[in-house]
């Protein structure tokens, strides 16, 4: 891989628009470098390339594959590295905000003007001698079975991130999905217990994708919920997968999903204007969607998508890396334990650092 990072390196020194990535369960990082420092978007989702979209708003960004250059290669051998971890965060201001945010959503639950909402916090971290080869090569063999990636932009900024959570993976007309939601420390118990509210949550994700796909396909079938391992937490998944009508697209598809539940809340929009009116930060790409956008297949006569929801993400601005961490609220939730499970989020990013 020496001559991979040395590609890199180049890119960065010249600053070039680059995206590097390594998907679940596989050997293989496949990297895309620009010839240009030109911002091109994705607006039909006809187009071929590289996506990376936000939270919110239209400016979905697109490496184009007819303007760069593919690199790949296998991905190095797992070195374990055992280190102490980032000591707890003990930000007072921030603990009592956040919970503060967590109980207007339950009050806001208890006043029927949505079922769940997500809300989420931003932690800034110091870095000392911020690497960026190390740093993705320290995210790939942390993370196996996450979509891990590196994205750079000289007009947006540097994305470095490990997501469990796939958005859409399709082939024409077939496509694949999940739901997940609920968090939990995996504890390495052969049984793995859910609580009430964490199920709840998770079914509501299922329904609502089942729900808003049902007049845009012909089949669909699910599997049973189960625990998903990401990393040192665990998830509860439910797989997806159906066949489009010859009318639907990518695009609706895409607009039907995106901001998932598992992200934003239910209803969609409610919980939307709910944490764009009380975070009090913008999100900017943590939650949005990024992958591959009509690859062609092996015999060119198919185009394959393969995207994912930006989550377990950081944005890194000179030495310093802007963490951020999201929870599904429902009307079981508790605010202290809220921030916990935010805290167990981003000590488990500030692994990839030690």
């Amino acid at each position: 891989m020496i001559d991979f990072f040395i590609k890199i390196k180049q890119q960065e020194s010249q600053n070039l628009p680059f995206v590097l990535y390594k998907k679940p369960d596989n050997i293989k990082v496949v990297g895309y470098f620009q010839k240009n420092d030109h911002l091109y978007f994705a607006e039909s989702f006809e187009e071929a390339g590289f996506i990376f979209a936000p939270f919110e708003g239209s400016q979905k960004i697109l490496i184009p594959y007819d303007q760069s250059v593919k690199w790949s290669a296998l991905v190095p051998s797992n070195e374990e590295t055992k280190g102490s971890d980032f000591a707890k965060s003990e930000n007072k201001e921030s603990q009592e905000h956040f919970e503060s945010l967590v109980q207007k959503g339950i009050d806001a639950i208890g006043a029927h003007v949505f079922k769940k909402v997500v809300v989420s916090r931003k932690e800034i971290i110091d870095l000392a001698n911020f690497d960026l080869v190390s740093v993705f090569e320290k995210l790939i063999q942390s993370y196996p079975n996450a979509f891990c990636y590196c994205w750079f932009h000289p007009k947006i900024g540097l994305w470095m991130g490990a997501t469990p959570e796939r958005l859409l993976k399709s082939d024409n007309k077939k496509f694949s999905t999940m739901a997940i939601a609920g968090t939990q420390k995996g504890l390495g118990l052969a049984e793995v217990t859910w609580e009430k509210k964490e199920m709840e949550e998770q079914q509501f994700v299922t329904d609502f994708i089942l729900n808003n796909l049902k007049n845009l396909t012909s089949e669909v079938a699910i599997s049973s919920p189960y625990s998903l391992k990401a990393g040192t937490l665990l998830h509860i998944k439910t797989d997806i997968e159906g066949i489009l009508n010859d009318n639907s697209n990518l695009k609706q598809v895409i607009s039907v999903l995106h901001p998932t539940p598992a992200v934003c809340g239910l209803p969609k929009e409610e919980a939307r204007d709910f944490i764009l009116k009380n975070e009090g930060y913008d999100r900017e790409y943590y939650t949005g969607f990024l992958g591959e956008l009509n690859k062609e297949g092996f015999n060119k006569d198919t185009l394959k998508s393969d995207l994912y929801v930006n989550l377990r993400c950081m944005k890194i601005i000179e030495n310093q890396a802007h963490l951020y961490m999201g929870c599904g609220i429902t009307k079981d939730s508790n605010p202290r334990r809220e921030w916990e499970e935010s805290v167990n989020k981003s000590m488990t990013m500030k692994r990839v650092f030690l």
